[in-house]
């Protein structure tokens, strides 16, 4: 497989994102092992809708940073089914972690 371009994902998925999500790079969620690594945080409607944040690890391929970012524009979590593809990249991180992103 060919190295990922991390910039052109970061690019690509901002621009498809640009009308309905702010996508934010950092640098360590402590799931080192498991990159590139995207937390899908739900809308305050998703949120009251019972959506919580989704952790998707190793998602190196573009056809899955297009799923992801047709979900969000669909709604995300707690508004929006998944794509059933993405179960293959979720993954719950550690409960630090979790606390530490949800403070």
């Amino acid at each position: 497989m060919p190295r990922l371009d991390h910039e052109a994902q970061l690019t690509d998925l901002r621009a498809q994102l640009a009308a309905v999500a702010m996508v934010r790079r950092t640098d360590c969620l402590d799931a080192c092992e498991r990159a590139n690594v995207i937390v899908i945080q739900p809308s305050a409607e998703g949120r009251r809708a019972g959506g919580r944040p989704v952790w998707l690890g190793q998602v190196n391929d573009p056809g899955a940073a297009a799923d992801i970012a047709a979900w969000v524009r669909d709604g995300g979590p707690g508004l929006a089914e998944a794509p059933g593809i993405l179960d293959l990249y979720t993954f719950s991180p550690s409960r630090r972690v979790r606390h530490e992103l949800e403070d």
